[in-house]
């Protein structure tokens, strides 16, 4: 009731000076608030205040983003910087693994020395020597630039920081400086061990290369002292062929290549106890086709005969490191084959690249398999034993002919590839030593 009296009141206030008056109101305006049913109207009601900000307050507030953006990337450079030095730690423990290793090693890795430093095609089982220095450093000078440059961005945060004018207060002040010092005091004694450790790294690998060059020319002259030493036999055909080591690098090249033929019997006597397998005592590979003729015993397979890469497996068994008679007969009439060994017929077939006459031009390896035609060797596919009387004929010899040959009743030269000393080249550590095959065979057994 009283609200109502007093918006009366207030109406008949302003009507009345209007008329009364008679005076112009133009220019005059009048403004209507609400209040509260128990507020009295005469009061002035306080005007509602407005938030504003200071530019302080703006600064400060900018300052504290600033300070969470920088201690997050400081965090996320500690992270990276342990997975960089955990890396760095694996490699210098794999490089100071490898340099262990001794002048005997540094010996028997000769064809991974060879593939390393002439860059050749072949593959090797021996092992490799340890990575390349220079690209280890190289990596470890890299990965210190990062670290530095890492080291600059946070600097220069700071200091757009510290140019923007910002009110810091005292406390995250001291925090951030205190960080920074600490983080650049880590990153400065870590570049520090990697400078040493790069240094450490690089004297340790010019310390193995020289024992390892001192080591392969020791034994490159025994070689050459052994093969200038072997040069005399009692007759051409009295000597046989030694290759020690299953290596890409060991063989005995013939020097005669094989005219077209149609018809061969392949005879020789080994000496083996390797294992798995006794590898590859012969290949013969022509342009476009390395394995034209191949015997092969690789891993725990049996003894197989190739033929423009078609395959049979022979019944032969000669690991058992005594010597043994081998002969292999072949016709490209339906492919028929016959294995001997010792004298005895142990197996036979056909339909082994029938028709496919035997391409001439070709190269025969001794202890090797071709992958291209005179190299690319594979070192588990190496012979390893002994071998003599390596002899090829252009047709299948008669059974009687081979049991006399196994026998040592008769001595039958190969009218293609005959066993003869200067028909025969070694390379690599492979030697040729004076042997009377059947003299050795008897005390043998």
């Amino acid at each position: 009731m009283l609200a109502f009296l007093a918006g009366l009141m207030c109406f008949f206030a302003l009507g009345g000076g209007s008329v009364a008056g008679g005076q112009d109101t133009k220019g005059t305006r009048f403004v209507c608030t609400s209040i509260p049913n128990d507020a009295d109207p005469s009061c002035h009601l306080p005007p509602i205040p407005m938030q504003s900000t200071s530019p302080q307050e703006d600064d400060l507030r900018n300052t504290v983003m600033q300070l969470r953006e920088t201690v997050l990337q400081q965090k996320e450079t500690i992270v990276n910087q342990r997975e960089t030095i955990k890396e760095l730690t694996g490699k210098l423990t794999r490089c100071e693994s490898a340099s262990e290793s001794t002048t005997l090693d540094a010996k028997y890795n000769q064809g991974s020395w060879r593939k390393d430093f002439s860059k050749t095609n072949g593959k090797d089982t021996m092992g490799d020597l340890p990575r390349n220095p220079s690209e280890t450093i190289d990596n470890i000078g890299r990965t210190v630039q990062s670290l530095k440059d890492r080291l600059e961005n946070l600097e220069q945060q700071q200091m757009r920081a510290n140019m923007s004018g910002a009110v810091f207060p005292n406390e995250l002040r001291d925090l951030l400086q205190r960080r920074l010092g600490d983080l650049e005091n880590q990153l400065l004694n870590k570049v520090s061990e990697l400078e040493d450790e790069k240094s450490m790294l690089y004297n340790e690998s010019l310390a193995h290369r020289h024992r390892t060059d001192t080591a392969l020319n020791t034994l490159l002259e025994r070689i050459t002292e052994l093969e200038k030493g072997n040069s005399g036999f009692k007759s051409p055909e009295d000597f046989k062929v030694s290759l020690p080591l299953r290596t890409n690098y060991i063989y005995g090249r013939i020097k005669k290549s094989l005219p077209e033929m149609y018809a061969f019997t392949v005879c020789m006597w080994l000496k083996s106890s390797a294992s798995p397998g006794i590898g590859t005592p012969f290949s013969y590979g022509v342009p476009g086709q390395a394995n034209e003729i191949v015997l092969i015993e690789w891993g725990n397979n049996a003894i197989e005969l190739l033929i423009n890469d078609k395959v049979a497996q022979l019944p032969l068994s000669v690991s058992d490191g005594r010597w043994h008679h081998i002969c292999i007969t072949w016709t490209t009439r339906d492919g028929l084959w016959e294995a001997y060994q010792d004298g005895e017929k142990l197996g036979s077939g056909e339909n082994l690249a029938p028709w496919h006459p035997i391409k001439p031009g070709g190269v025969i390896i001794l202890g090797q398999e071709q992958d291209t035609v005179g190299g690319r060797f594979d070192a588990t596919q190496a012979f390893v034993g002994e071998m003599t009387q390596f002899n090829i004929w252009d047709r299948v010899l008669k059974a009687q002919d081979i049991m006399s040959m196994a026998n040592c009743s008769s001595n039958m030269p190969g009218n293609v590839i005959p066993w003869v000393d200067n028909n025969v080249d070694v390379f690599g550590g492979a030697t040729k030593w004076a042997l009377e095959m059947c003299e050795d065979r008897l005390y043998d057994s």
